[in-house]
């Protein structure tokens, strides 16, 4: 009988060591430091062991059973971020070059609006959504009952800016009245309203009458304040004369206020494009120009405007321009805004500039 006893408790001394074994093999082969056995599981008694053993086969079989993903520690992906854009390269990839400009009478501006109304924003504004434009940019247009070329200006001038990736508006400043009319003036009126919507770093002054026959002209700021309308068909494609600053140009605001913008008191037509060009020379400037190819513009032709009529006595004004120019100029400039309509294409606004009636 004792004999019997002592086999059965050799027999299960000799299980449990052997089941021990197993435990220990699987706790190390298979499971994390971090799980070993905590200190409660010493041996303290005679029946610690096979409570030990029992917890840790019931643990193991836990193991087994729950799913790869589940048996693993969980590892959290990072947040989610939005990427961030980076600034457009400096010359767009998308330029085509020589453009054919060709003035379809039968387009409306209603036409017009329908193409752009799902790229622009209200007011003529856009800015590229694939990068961050280098360039927030005004485009200022002295105006006066011109709406049939104003037509042809947005259908060529918009593709043209949104693939020269710039941060833009267009501004057309319509003089209020008959009085005579004083491109310059709206041009300074232009600059004040511009920068009362949006931070611009950069101002492009253009006529409604001329479209650039290349887009590779670019329709923002220098170095130096810019001549972009070089080569018109007007002049065969010629710069009239060197000193000539007429048609379209830029200036960077830091520019425009060196030379206290342009002058206020050129009323009719003539001679306030070569007052700038005098205030850019006789504040140390100098105008950089594209060349005669990419410069090419198209005029749009017409009549001269009723009370646009040359004024004989702009020219004797230029040779007080040294003297007259910080005075006559953005810091002595008074106009009334009388409307802002917000187009699709443009921000149209209506100023009375005081002009006299003849």
């Amino acid at each position: 009988m004792l004999r019997k006893l002592f086999r059965a408790v050799s027999v299960f001394a000799i299980l449990s060591v052997a089941c021990f074994g197993l435990v220990l093999f699987f706790n190390k082969s298979r499971v994390s430091p971090a799980l070993h056995f905590k200190p409660y599981y010493m041996l303290t008694g005679n029946d610690t062991l096979p409570w030990m053993i029992k917890e840790r086969v019931s643990y193991l079989w836990t193991l087994e059973t729950k799913t790869p993903e589940a048996a693993q520690v969980e590892i959290q992906a990072p947040p989610a971020t939005n990427k961030t854009l980076e600034l457009c390269p400096d010359i767009p990839p998308d330029l085509v070059g020589p453009l054919h400009v060709d003035f379809d009478f039968k387009r409306t501006l209603d036409d017009v609006r329908q193409e752009f109304q799902s790229t622009l924003q209200k007011g003529g504004r856009f800015k590229p959504s694939e990068c961050i434009s280098r360039h927030k940019v005004a485009v200022i247009i002295p105006f006066r009952n011109r709406h049939e070329h104003l037509r042809h200006w947005v259908y060529y001038l918009h593709p043209v800016l949104m693939r020269q990736q710039l941060d833009y508006g267009v501004y057309v400043i319509n003089q209020a009245g008959e009085g005579v009319f004083n491109r310059a003036k709206l041009m300074n009126a232009g600059y004040k309203e511009a920068l009362k919507e949006y931070e611009y770093d950069c101002f492009v002054f253009s006529d409604i009458d001329l479209v650039p026959m290349d887009d590779r002209n670019f329709y923002r700021c220098f170095d130096n304040p810019r001549h972009l309308a070089v080569a018109m068909d007007k002049f065969n494609f010629q710069l009239p004369y060197k000193n000539y600053f007429g048609g379209v140009s830029s200036l960077s605001r830091g520019q425009f206020l060196k030379i206290n913008g342009f002058p206020n008191t050129y009323w009719g037509w003539g001679g306030e494009d070569d007052d700038i060009y005098r205030r850019i020379v006789y504040r140390g400037m100098t105008v950089s120009r594209p060349d005669l190819v990419t410069g090419k513009y198209r005029m749009i032709k017409h009549e001269r405007d009723l009370h646009n009529e040359p004024n004989p006595k702009n020219p004797d004004k230029l040779g007080r321009t040294r003297w007259t120019m910080n005075n006559d100029g953005i810091n002595s400039l008074k106009y009334t805004v009388k409307e802002i309509v917000k187009d699709i294409l443009y921000t149209f606004i209506t100023v009375d500039i005081d002009a006299p009636v003849n």
